[in-house]
């Protein structure tokens, strides 16, 4: 990490709302202390103690990421997205590391077809713990070391915690290593969400307290548990056990996944008219818990997937308003992470309670067979309706799959969604990966997420192809020198079309990550 210093930027490309047209900017005390032309650069040069040429690297506000594990992000982990069999094995192998983790490993209809065997998984990673997780985490295959002989096979529910549990438990230095990746993808903060099943409230305020200051080094650390509060005797003892704590909650599962049938729907799922999902929380236990946080001066947090889970979770934040006041509950600022079936009617009590919501478009969207299969065409396609959450006023974060940071997939996901009425526009969708994930956390105040002076210099540079206004409808716009224009531009994002590479991340000035050449 170098010391702050007072640094010109210049020869670049400024994403400002506050200077559509800048080119360079300054950065002294931790703060943007200029912003303009190219041109008039030569003017501040002066009280640079360093200049760095940008040779046309675009600079951004950083991104937050509003869901975050980073113990899981910090082991050797590879994307088998699409792989079977001994394609998913040729995927490992190379992976460094102590340990290795598969990312959107599809979990076969039965166990009967993985495609390979223990003893070739065992082979493929050299005999180090291995673990593939669905993009749910919902589902995984540990490596024959890791469990019973005659257990071998698909994991879900305490298994697998306790499997991932046993994978991170091999790696230590595996949070460390997730902030680093953080910083690497451009990422400034991250909002970590830790499991009582995965790790302890302590090792939850060690990350908290070693990223406190902007001078860590690393990515800031805001601190959410998912452990379920009576009371606010409850709420205040773990406020006091992890000092900093945002919030309590974020991963309290009210339903479980649509992928898994665990998902509940208000109508059974298409593929298995049987089910109906698994309420794993009543609207009693969600309202004790909201006011009981809310009393305590923190964020309630909770994750839901099916229609009739958020209508239960709405239940619960309702009757807590009705002892609390609305208004204490816009105060608090709760959130819920994971919704994707969310009608008018819920849509409505979202702004009416002041609720902010995180979401994980390439996620969510990426299992859009399944989700078919699941829901039928009909009911799919009202899957995630960014355009409407954010048309409503709801405060959005964006985030990546669990154990990735993969910023620039989640604003291209939204960019791109399938239902071309649900896109929103690459402005949005970044400011939402940017400035909401401040907002989220009530972190905002100072201007983070936005590159005007005065804010905190909390930025990301990037090399891309090439730079755009990219509106919802795919329609592209490129630069003009017109300026009534008054655009910021952004890297063009498709399919077929190189991410950004994150080339310096700045934590309010102090160098994180750094590449530039």
């Amino acid at each position: 990490m170098r010391p702050v210093t007072a640094t010109l930027y210049r020869r670049g490309v400024v994403h400002s709302a506050a200077d559509p047209f800048a080119e360079a900017l300054l950065v002294a005390g931790g703060v943007v202390a200029w912003l303009g032309p190219d041109e008039a650069a030569d003017r501040v040069a002066a009280e640079a103690d360093e200049v760095v040429d940008l040779d046309g690297a675009l600079v951004t506000p950083a991104f937050v990421s509003s869901h975050a594990h980073l113990a899981l992000a910090g082991v050797g982990a590879v994307d088998v997205t699409g792989l079977h069999g001994e394609a998913v094995l040729d995927a490992l192998a190379p992976v460094d590391g102590p340990a290795v983790v598969g990312h959107g490993w599809q979990s076969p209809p039965d166990d009967a077809d993985l495609g390979f065997g223990a003893e070739q998984l065992d082979r493929a990673v050299g005999g180090r713990p291995v673990l593939l997780l669905t993009d749910d985490v919902t589902a995984g295959l540990a490596g024959p070391g890791q469990v019973s002989a005659d257990g071998w096979g698909t994991l879900r529910g305490d298994a697998l915690l306790g499997a991932v549990a046993a994978l991170l438990a091999a790696v230590p230095d595996a949070p460390e290593r997730g902030l680093a990746a953080a910083a690497r993808a451009g990422v400034v903060a991250v909002h970590e969400h830790s499991l009582p099943e995965v790790g302890s409230r302590a090792d939850l305020a060690k990350l908290i307290a070693a990223t406190a200051d902007d001078d860590s080094g690393a990515p800031l650390v805001v601190g959410y548990r998912a452990e379920l509060c009576e009371t606010t005797d409850d709420a205040r003892a773990i406020r006091a056990e992890i000092p900093g704590l945002t919030g309590i909650g974020g991963d309290l599962a009210v339903d479980g996944t649509i992928a898994s049938w665990g998902a509940v729907l208000r109508q059974p799922y298409a593929d298995a008219p049987q089910e109906r999902g698994t309420l794993l929380l009543s609207a009693e236990r969600i309202a004790n818990h909201v006011a009981s946080t809310t009393r305590a001066g923190l964020q309630a947090g909770f994750r839901a997937h099916g229609d009739a889970a958020l209508d239960e979770l709405l239940l619960g934040f309702r009757a807590a308003g009705d002892v609390e006041g609305v208004a204490a509950l816009h105060a608090a600022g709760h959130r819920i992470d994971g919704l994707e079936l969310v009608d008018a009617p819920a849509l409505a009590t979202l702004v009416l309670l002041g609720i902010r919501a995180t979401v994980a478009p390439a996620a969510a969207l990426a299992k859009g067979s399944v989700t078919a299969r699941r829901l039928g065409a009909l009911r799919a396609g009202g899957l995630l309706p960014l355009a409407d959450l954010a048309g409503a006023g709801v405060p959005l974060g964006l985030a990546s799959a669990p154990g990735r940071f993969d910023p620039w997939g989640a604003v291209r996901a939204a960019v791109l969604h399938p239902e071309a009425e649900q896109r929103i526009s690459a402005r949005a969708a970044f400011r939402a990966h940017t400035r909401g994930g401040w907002r989220l956390a009530g972190l905002d105040g100072a201007g983070a997420g936005e590159i005007r002076v005065g804010a905190p210099a909390h930025l990301a540079m990037w090399r891309a192809d090439r730079l755009v206004v990219q509106a919802p409808d795919g329609r592209l716009a490129a630069w003009s020198t017109d300026p009534r224009a008054g655009t910021p531009l952004l890297p063009e994002l498709g399919p077929d079309i190189p991410d950004p590479v994150c080339v310096r991340t700045l934590r309010a000035g102090h160098v994180i990550h750094d590449t530039l050449a």
